[in-house]
């Protein structure tokens, strides 16, 4: 028995893909054996510089979270990257590893890296782990349709507005999380109201559009229209968010939590020369979204 120890996958996990679930999946097996299954990560936006490239992050924490514990995760520590950035190898396992999460069992990708300015991997890792009697697991990569599934190539998908592919990689829907913001409220005015969700500092953005969506709202699935952008055809400057019209619904969902669900590219977001255009344009985009899956 594992009288209490865990069985900690580790990584940043920004997308929760299907490679980070063959991580994760290895943890949440050693269940069985009388681990709790756990996740050592980053908080993301502490993390704007992974391995020497500028990164945006996928998911926010909390949605990260959500899929985490979805997968099987019991325990989730979530860090500031700041405060284990200088640990050497060594003392990330003998503080973090053994002595904050009680590590048993530890899971991780073949091309994970810690220590500082990443110095250690996985043969590292797995010198050390023997040194203070924790079993290493590694998971191999995950391939899909011929290349390796990582969230730079995610990132890359997104950015093109491919949501097919980026789906087939992540293992679910893109989703939008976030809490339901006030607008301009020009929606209303030209009889389309719409939710507001913005991106994180750091964040991705994928490609200024319009998609197809779909939004969960009391146990009832709604189709919608979500544009990504910044509404060019309204005067002054903003910064990217996503705008969602709910096909069928009405009412107050401000301050609530809403996953947005991206199903599929319409069209590129473009500037109207008045808001009768862009009425009549949303409309066409109703019916093109009414009609993908």
């Amino acid at each position: 028995m594992a009288h209490n120890k865990t069985a900690v996958a580790l990584g940043l996990f920004d997308g929760v893909h299907n490679g980070h679930r063959a991580v994760i999946s290895k943890a949440a097996a050693m269940a069985e054996k009388g681990f709790i299954p756990a996740v050592f990560t980053f908080r993301c936006e502490t993390l704007a510089v992974k391995q020497g490239r500028s990164i945006q992050y996928i998911y926010s924490d909390s949605f990260k979270e959500k899929l985490l514990r979805g997968l099987g995760a019991v325990q989730v520590c979530c860090e500031d990257f700041s405060a284990v950035k200088d640990m050497s190898g060594d003392e990330f396992v003998r503080e973090i590893l053994l002595k904050k999460l009680n590590a048993g069992h530890a899971v991780c990708g073949r091309d994970f890296r810690f220590g500082k300015n990443a110095s250690c991997g996985v043969s590292e890792l797995s010198e050390l782990c023997c040194k203070y009697g924790i079993i290493l697991d590694t998971a191999e990569d995950v391939v899909c349709g011929g290349e390796n599934v990582s969230s730079r190539r995610i990132r890359e998908l997104l950015t093109e507005g491919d949501i097919p592919a980026a789906e087939n990689l992540l293992g679910g829907r893109y989703t939008i999380s976030g809490v339901i913001t006030d607008g301009n409220h020009i929606g209303r005015t030209i009889d389309f109201p719409t939710i507001n969700q913005n991106f994180g500092r750091c964040q991705l953005v994928p490609r200024f559009g319009v998609y197809s969506s779909e939004v969960d709202i009391d146990g009832t699935t709604y189709k919608a229209v979500t544009n990504i952008g910044v509404k060019p055809t309204i005067a002054g400057e903003r910064a990217p968010l996503a705008e969602t019209h709910i096909l069928g619904f009405s009412g107050d969902l401000y301050g609530r939590e809403l996953e947005t669900r991206i199903t599929g590219f319409i069209r590129p977001e473009q500037k109207f020369d008045s808001l009768d255009d862009l009425k009549r344009q949303i409309s066409a985009d109703i019916i093109s979204a009414k009609s993908q899956t």
